[in-house]
């Protein structure tokens, strides 16, 4: 297939479907796309009821363009991303993988334009995040959950009203940021460097002020960036991870056991923020964002070098830190649940703490005049134990 035949095809694809966040062409499906977190078919004429294995191997190689290195890398390792645009309208993310003896492949749909903290409706707490000039601010969730969108928000924010040189390291580029007050340099795996541990090595050489790693995914590089942030770089990167505990013990898990204690207090000295994020079901369609942020204060430092206890939890630091800018999932759920963009189903599937939760809805609720139980016809028996006392006498 030419490139102008893929063009058409995306193109339809796209205007035939709204809101479309990824593409998704597998062996025996039609052509689907993915709204609102569900896969739609979308129609063709002729249409496509079931794609063939020749389908999909002619359409994912004529995104690979012949590139050697691509080539080989679907090879070895059975999958590889890279970056597609079609000019004009759209770019995507890649991913290109075998199944079952034939290749399927994902194109997940990128903003064209820059998005802004106030346009995402992100925590105040990423305007202080902007501001910080050294150690590390980790963005994680869950794979699709926006972790790229809410970095490139914050390195907007850098751009409009600070002159440092940004220096990222992705895989592939993303969001291509134009030169305001900063400078540049985006980078992508593969094409500008073969591994995030030597892009981030090389990049310490550059002299940037800024440096966005896309992912934290191995020793090396997570080595690599604690000694960026001690030099005093501000390092920005993502993790897979569900929240703040789990990504200070993923971490600490990359190494030794002999090194646990030395991690976590290079750890404690350089982390500045750590922002987990989910995407909830919203009513009437489409999904919603929630939050747990984590900032650094001498409790937070304390519970990375000692790991949580019973009395000392990340949880209970950020309820009790609310005016510095941090937050739980919970506080944000029943935020989102008070201004009644998700259902109490939804509120209470995705909860950290159900019981928090629940008490929380039970608030609102009451504070709205709804009943919060089913039980009626309550009241007192007065006559109880009288005749008992009777029969006595």
């Amino acid at each position: 297939m030419r490139k102008k035949e893929i063009d058409y095809i995306l193109r339809t694809i796209l205007e035939a479907q709204q809101d479309v966040s990824d593409i998704n062409i597998t062996v025996g499906r039609p052509l689907q796309v993915e709204s609102a977190g569900k896969l739609i078919p979308v129609s063709f004429n002729p249409s496509i009821h079931s794609l063939t294995p020749f389908q999909t191997e002619i359409f994912a190689l004529s995104l690979i363009n012949s590139d050697k290195r691509l080539t080989h890398t679907l090879v070895q390792e059975g999958s590889c991303d890279f970056s597609y645009e079609v000019p004009g309208l759209a770019r995507f993310r890649v991913n290109v993988f075998s199944q079952r003896h034939c290749l399927s492949a994902v194109m997940r749909k990128l903003p064209t334009s820059i998005p802004t903290i106030k346009e995402l409706k992100l925590p105040n707490a990423f305007e202080k995040m902007a501001q910080e000039k050294n150690g590390i601010i980790l963005v994680t969730g869950a794979t699709g959950s926006g972790k790229s969108t809410s970095l490139a928000a914050l390195l907007n924010e850098i751009n409009e009203n600070q002159a440092v040189h940004i220096i990222t390291l992705e895989d592939p580029v993303e969001f291509v940021h134009p030169h305001k007050q900063a400078t540049f340099n985006q980078r992508e795996l593969g094409a500008d460097f073969d591994t995030f541990a030597n892009g981030l090595r090389a990049a310490l050489r550059q002299a940037p002020k800024v440096i966005l790693v896309g992912e934290m995914r191995d020793r090396e590089t997570v080595e690599i960036g604690l000694m960026a942030a001690e030099t005093g770089h501000l390092v920005l990167s993502t993790l897979h991870t569900i929240d703040a505990g789990q990504t200070v013990n993923r971490m600490v898990g990359m190494f030794n056991q002999e090194e646990e204690r030395q991690v976590r207090i290079r750890l404690a000295d350089t982390v500045r923020w750590i922002v987990s994020q989910r995407l909830l079901p919203k009513i009437g369609g489409g999904r919603v964002a929630v939050f747990e942020v984590l900032g650094s204060n001498l409790s937070v430092k304390e519970c990375i070098i000692n790991g949580e206890s019973e009395d000392k939890t990340f949880y209970g630091i950020m309820e009790a830190s609310e005016a510095f800018g941090m937050q739980t999932f919970d506080k944000d759920i029943l935020e989102a649940y008070k201004n009644e963009l998700i259902t109490e189903e939804v509120a209470l599937a995705y909860a950290s703490k159900r019981p928090v939760v629940r008490r929380g809805i039970d608030k609102i609720k009451s504070e709205k005049g709804v009943k919060t139980t089913t039980i009626e016809g309550l009241a007192i028996d007065e006559g109880y134990g009288r005749k008992d006392e009777g029969s006595l006498l």
